[in-house]
Formats: C-alpha cells, structure tokens, sequence
C-alpha cells in the first residue's frame, strides 16, 4: 500500500496557494488551477509546505482520498510552476500533422477526409522544430494534457503489422510476423 499521503508537498517559489474553506487555488507563473477539497480532507500550509489530512485514518475510503488528493495538490503544484507536456510522434506514408493555430490541430491518417480537433482551453500544440512528424503538447493541468494526447493518439492508433499510426514519442509497438511469418 502507498504511504504517498505521509509527504508534505513543497511548494517551490513564485508559486501562492489560497485555501478558502474547501476550494483550493495554487497561483504560478504558468497560471492558476482550483479544485475543490473532499468533505473528508482538509489542506493546512504550514510555511513553504502543504499538509493534507483526513478526519478518520482507520476509514479506508478516507485514506484512498488522502493520498489522492495529495497526489491531486502536488500535480497542480508543478502544473503552475513547470508545466506538462507530452509528444506524439506519426508514422505512415502520407500521414501528417497540421497545427492550424496553437489550439487547433488537423490530422491526415489514411482517412477520406481530414480530422480537426479543437484543443481544450489551457492547452498549446507546438510542432517540432527538427522533425515534422513531432508534435508537442503542452499545458499546466496533467490530466487535460494527458486526455487531449491520448485523444489524438485514438485516432489512429499504431497497428501492429506495419506499425503506421500515432504513438508517444519512444513507444515501443509489438510487431506481429503476417500472415506467411509462421508459414514453414
């Protein structure tokens, strides 16, 4: 079992975090994220850290939601001050990003048609400067950066014979041999 609801979480410096009763706002040089706390947890600042706590520790749902929300205060933590950003990388003969403005981004996939998909407030989509087939995504909030990507990457997915499609950049996609590979 994990013991991540034991660690304070820092906060690094440029980075404000205003408690009002159970509504979280943590301020940064990226910008500002708010979450709303559990009824059975509660965040304290205790000079450059925050403490997250529950009323009753032998409640195991309690305890699911501590370390949650810690992991939940932490994320937002390095959201405002680092960012998040994932990359995606395309394979396949004619198949090709578009970034038609940092929040729209247009894929040709081997489909009839071209597929636009409008990116969500607070994300950037940033081709790569070396190599076309790259893209980044970028944003403050993990979970809208890690949605987004993964909705790309749905698509098309990598297939497994010739490995064309949309996968993270460093993924590894099990080839299968064909039909005449098991053929002796």
């Amino acid at each position: 079992m994990s013991r991540i609801w034991k660690l304070p979480v820092t906060l690094p410096s440029g980075v404000n975090v205003k408690v009002d009763g159970k509504n979280v706002t943590i301020s940064g040089p990226k910008g500002e994220l708010k979450y709303t706390l559990q009824d059975c947890t509660s965040l304290e600042q205790k000079d450059n850290t925050l403490v997250v706590s529950i009323a009753n520790e032998d409640n195991t749902k309690e305890k699911a939601m501590w370390g949650l929300t810690r992991a939940l205060i932490a994320n937002m933590v390095v959201g405002v001050s680092e960012g998040y950003k994932k990359s995606l990388e395309i394979q396949g003969v004619g198949y090709k990003f578009e970034v038609a403005g940092p929040s729209k981004l247009v894929l040709a996939v081997g489909f009839s048609h071209k597929v636009d998909l409008p990116a969500p407030k607070g994300i950037t989509i940033a081709v790569d400067e070396k190599e076309k087939n790259i893209i980044h995504i970028s944003g403050i909030d993990k979970q809208q950066v890690g949605y987004y990507t993964a909705l790309v990457r749905s698509i098309k997915k990598p297939e497994p014979y010739k490995g064309k499609g949309i996968r993270y950049v460093g993924e590894h996609v099990r080839r299968k041999a064909g039909k005449t590979g098991g053929k002796k």
